[in-house]
């Protein structure tokens, strides 16, 4: 008796799925959230030499930290996601079966994103706690719009990742996903600078980073956050559409470059 094909949404979800399960079983992973809720409690005892600034302290200490070990899972991870694969030679056996390589590669990436949601929700708990035991509760709300705002920043980094693991080795991907991040987190600043200095060759040049590349500064909001400020609806409204923008091209190259490598 024939077997039912299966639809490209359960190979989809399927992908998904054995992705978050392999990167669960990442110790990286494990390790990078232990850590943060580490930093968490710190900021707790460092909270208290402040004069009553525990809780800003607190939600500023643990964003970063949310941003910061969030990137390292996003690349490090994301770098290998695809490399792991080709090495172990499953792909191969993977695309022997009616499994397109752009269901493959997006299955790939939503999984990590799955992932990163995850660990982002515990780092987050862990400051929601921290914030409660310093009676700073009314911090929460700020917190985690702040959090949701690291997400969809989050996914564009991954979506990076993903698009030079596609063609090229983990070590060279994960340092111009590094690069790609921190020209992210400066093009803004570079471009006023380049306004300032009244060259037209580095305003032109720094004008096509800050369009072409990803500007971070549209989820940059743990400042405000600390203070106690709420993202409004529509600039998280425009953090999604923007975030879903490069996500689709970053996605879309990858691709597109990845059909194109040999498997046979």
């Amino acid at each position: 008796m024939q077997r039912p094909k299966t639809t490209r949404f359960q190979q989809l979800t399927a992908i998904i799925g054995n992705t978050f399960r392999e990167a669960i079983r990442d110790r990286i992973l494990y390790n990078l959230v232990i850590f943060v809720l580490l930093i968490t409690l710190a900021a707790v005892f460092l909270g208290e030499l402040t004069a009553g600034q525990e809780a800003r302290v607190i939600v500023n200490l643990g964003l970063s930290s949310i941003l910061l070990f969030g990137t390292f899972i996003s690349i490090f991870v994301g770098v290998s996601i695809v490399w792991k694969e080709i090495e172990k030679r499953t792909v191969y056996a993977i695309f022997s079966k009616p499994v397109g390589r752009s269901t493959f590669l997006v299955g790939k990436y939503l999984g990590l994103c799955l992932t990163l949601t995850v660990n982002l929700a515990i780092m987050a708990a862990g400051v929601a706690v921290a914030l409660i035991y310093v009676n700073g509760a009314g911090l929460i709300w700020p917190m985690l719009a702040g959090a949701l705002l690291i997400a969809l920043e989050l996914t564009i980094v991954t979506a990076v990742a993903v698009m030079f693991s596609s063609f090229s080795t983990p070590a060279l991907s994960a340092l111009l996903t590094f690069f790609v991040f921190l020209i992210g987190h400066l093009s803004a600043s570079l471009l006023d600078f380049a306004r300032g200095i009244g060259s037209a060759s580095a305003e032109a040049i720094f004008s096509a980073i800050y369009y072409l590349l990803p500007n971070f500064s549209h989820f940059s909001f743990i400042a405000q956050s600390s203070n106690g400020e709420f993202a409004t609806l529509q600039a998280i409204g425009i953090a999604i559409a923007y975030a879903i923008l490069f996500d689709v091209i970053f996605m879309s190259i990858a691709t597109a470059v990845f059909s194109l490598r040999n498997f046979k």
